[in-house]
């Protein structure tokens, strides 16, 4: 997996630029200005950077990328989802989308290009592997979204929510993710709030045995199936961490008061939402650390899969709740343009926009 060949000025965590000034000769309160430039005032132009010193601009520019991921395509949705394709220094894509609702602007980030789990209910997931993320790449989805909103929606545009639910497998990137998502939190930097950010894995369980060791964010887990032969079948990594890894490894990822993990659950017809399945989330989760989150199956081309009934949704979360689960339906955004959950894919015969002007669909 080639990666670019400088690393990306926005891979720094502050603490991580202030020893790598100071290693340079460099006074390394310098980190915090130049967080404040790309963080609070959104100033990318290094020239502009006023009170940071002409050899330290000389010194990040030799050295790293300075520039952002660029977005070379964008979609708007009939409910006001946006879809990004994000472009990297090396021409590689990931997509990224921004989720409307009453009090907030979620961004779905990516965490690599493509995905090694291949779960057979997920579009990224035909794409296999490419690459992981830097660090600077995943907190870059982030700036290049809101640079192009303040341009193109709003001065004042802000994103307030991050889910790691893009492409990729978020704990396959661990170091990465670990580190973009300290400058996330960063009080001197972008100052998202912990609660406001959610890692979503499909159950690498040596990863979450290493979560003590993370950023305290909320945690969700792509369960989908209550049972070993289905969940095989729609995740391989089943095979290799069984349900009972899974939620023996569950017990030990620290929760703070008043937190619970949520469980990712899609809806397939036929499939998973059977009154044996409801029997079986049941044996398996705890009403009081557990919140299911119901996703109705997001159908896109070539899927074997479909959607269920709205009355079977409705009575599967019935059930639920009649049992002392908190349990929710996600509504489904963004799938008239493929960016919905599950649906999130590269486009290949998009990669010659990288050199063209953005296009809007």
């Amino acid at each position: 997996m080639k990666m670019p060949e400088k690393e990306s000025l926005f891979s720094f965590t502050l603490e991580g630029l202030r020893e790598e000034l100071q290693s340079n000769g460099f006074a390394k309160f310098s980190a915090d200005q130049i967080f404040n430039w790309l963080y609070k005032r959104w100033e990318m132009d290094l020239d502009k950077w006023s009170n940071v010193s002409a050899k330290i601009k000389k010194h990040l520019l030799e050295n790293y990328d300075c520039t952002p991921p660029q977005v070379a395509w964008q979609a708007h949705s009939i409910d006001g989802t946006r879809k990004f394709l994000i472009a990297m220094s090396d021409k590689q894509t990931v997509e990224a989308v921004a989720i409307p609702a009453k009090d907030r602007l979620t961004l779905c980030v990516s965490s690599q290009v493509g995905c090694a789990i291949g779960c057979t209910f997920c579009h990224t997931g035909t794409m296999g592997l490419k690459r992981h993320l830097q660090a600077g790449e995943i907190i870059g989805q982030y700036v290049a979204v809101t640079l192009w909103l303040q341009q193109n929606v709003a001065p004042d545009e802000r994103l307030t929510n991050i889910v790691f639910m893009g492409q990729g497998e978020p704990l396959h990137n661990f170091d990465n993710v670990k580190k973009a998502c300290a400058t996330f939190m960063e009080e001197k930097g972008l100052s998202i709030s912990q609660r406001k950010i959610t890692l979503s894995t499909s159950g690498l369980v040596p990863q979450i045995e290493k979560l003590w060791d993370f950023p305290p964010v909320n945690v969700a887990i792509s369960l989908h199936a209550a049972h070993n032969d289905i969940r095989t079948e729609l995740m391989p990594i089943n095979k290799a961490y069984d349900l009972k890894r899974l939620f023996e490894a569950l017990k030990q990822v620290p929760l703070k008061a008043h937190r619970r993990i949520t469980y990712e659950y899609i809806l397939i017809a036929d499939l998973n939402d059977r009154i044996e399945d409801i029997e079986g989330l049941s044996a398996l989760l705890t009403q009081k650390e557990s919140k299911v989150n119901l996703i109705p199956f997001n159908e896109y081309p070539e899927s074997k899969f479909k959607r269920p009934s709205n009355a079977k949704i409705a009575w599967f979360q019935n059930e639920l709740w009649e049992r002392g689960y908190v349990c929710t339906v996600r509504t489904t955004k963004g799938d008239d343009i493929l960016a919905a959950c599950g649906q999130l894919k590269s486009m290949e015969d998009r990669l010659n926009l990288w050199n063209s002007d953005v296009i809007e669909v």
